[in-house]
């Protein structure tokens, strides 16, 4: 069903500000630009860490992990058959993605993208 973890992503309030102090204080480099999100490289790691504009409230759990699937139709079905609760699927210009969440309510989420 998924080819890999594609990338750990943190909620933060300003993603303008928050991407340069991760460039600048922590030495990572910003990858890839999205409208409220930016892609950045840890070190020589293949799995990036992506900080995205929202809430940041420390009483909500704002970190999740992407899932990478080829095949994000056939995923998304194939969670709604075994009962998980997914969103639709969404595309913001760049990818394709949905969430779901376990058990607990934890949200995580699919994405594909080219």
């Amino acid at each position: 069903m998924f080819e890999r973890i594609d990338t750990i992503c943190l909620t933060v309030s300003d993603v303008e500000r928050s991407s340069s102090w991760y460039q600048e204080v922590l030495g990572l480099k910003e990858v890839f630009k999205g409208e409220k999100y930016r892609i950045l490289k840890v070190g020589n790691s293949e799995i990036p860490l992506t900080i995205e504009e929202g809430s940041a409230s420390s009483n909500e759990n704002n970190a999740y992990p992407i899932f990478f699937t080829k095949d994000i139709e056939t995923t998304h079905q194939k969670l709604k058959e075994l009962g998980v609760d997914v969103s639709e699927l969404k595309n913001d210009g760049e990818n394709n993605y949905f969430n779901f969440f376990d058990l607990d309510n934890n949200k995580l989420q699919v994405c594909y993208w080219h």
